[in-house]
């Protein structure tokens, strides 16, 4: 018989604290005919497992999640589950159309994960309300699983967050890419800052803003590329050492900097680039984002010769 998340309290907060950690996000390599690449994507899952990743998020923003289609999301989560075999908790991404977001759900639930994290919802009429409902119709649906939103809309407060873990109990952690950590420690605080894993969601630079007010985690992208340092930045955030934090901050400024560029426009597109200078898959993503100038390939290179010159790769 399955055991309910939210009839074993033990399982929830084992998982609640094993969120507490660098979460990746992984890219979703593609064949220079444009189709998905399983066997790459295969191998960098394990390559992130073999550099002491401890969860994984298929499917997120990172891994193009809105060019994929239904089918190549659920292979990503079927991929990602088999190469991790059980050697970290694999978060899948879900989202879109509430149905299709169940069915995934529930898909990813059937495949081995152990939680998902709902994207924003995409709608350009939201409201409070309608947000605790699009979330509870999917917690509600995977009761086995932790539950983890995603929230980039600064209109969604601590109370919203609270009434939504008061009518389902397996939502656990919240993924927060608000940029204002004001509004962070406010919104973590009105929702309960022990009662959920609080995963901040703007990678490497916002890690330590947002872990001195409350974040006991980070999403990361860089990992992909160059998980020591990923490491390195969490490790000397749980020892409260912010000056060796605040090193590796300078050590992946320039690379979070030109993900970052243009409101984000070449976010993967610079993450896939690292990974094809390194050798380790193509840099192809697929349309609204674009294959980088050569001027920014170049950025990237001398990036990579700074890691490999203070020993990170």
């Amino acid at each position: 018989m399955t055991v309910k998340a939210y009839e074993s309290p033990a399982l929830l907060d084992g998982l609640r604290a094993r969120l507490a950690t660098v979460v990746a996000v992984p890219v979703t390599p593609f064949r220079p005919d444009g189709g998905v690449d399983w066997d790459t994507h295969a191998a960098l899952i394990r390559h992130l497992m073999d550099n002491g990743v401890e969860v994984v998020t298929p499917n997120g923003n990172t891994g193009e999640f809105y060019t994929l289609d239904a089918a190549e999301t659920r292979r990503a989560v079927e991929s990602t589950v088999a190469a991790a075999a059980g050697r970290a908790d694999v978060m899948a991404g879900v989202g879109l159309d509430l149905a299709g977001a169940v069915a995934a759900a529930r898909h990813a639930r059937d495949a081995g994960v152990s939680s998902v994290m709902v994207h924003q919802p995409v709608h350009p009429y939201r409201s409070a309300e309608g947000w605790v409902a699009y979330h509870r119709a999917i917690a509600d649906a995977v009761p086995e699983l932790g539950v983890v939103p995603y929230i980039r809309d600064p209109r969604v407060g601590g109370a919203q967050v609270r009434m939504l873990a008061d009518q389902s109990p397996n939502v656990i952690a919240v993924k927060y890419a608000v940029p204002d950590p004001v509004r962070f420690a406010s919104v973590a605080r009105d929702a309960g800052l022990h009662r959920f894993t609080w995963i901040a969601g703007l990678a490497e630079l916002s890690a330590p803003g947002y872990w001195a007010v409350g974040a006991t985690g980070f999403t990361s992208g860089l990992v992909n590329v160059a998980p020591r340092l990923s490491g390195a930045l969490l490790r000397a955030l749980r020892e409260g050492d912010f000056d060796q934090a605040m090193a590796v901050w300078e050590a992946v400024r320039v690379f979070e900097e030109l993900r970052a560029a243009d409101a984000s426009a070449d976010n993967v597109s610079v993450v896939k680039e690292t990974l094809a200078q390194l050798g380790m898959c193509g840099p192809e993503v697929r349309p609204p984002s674009r294959a980088l100038p050569e001027a920014v390939r170049r950025r990237i290179a001398e990036v990579i010769a700074a890691w490999r010159a203070g020993g990170w790769l």
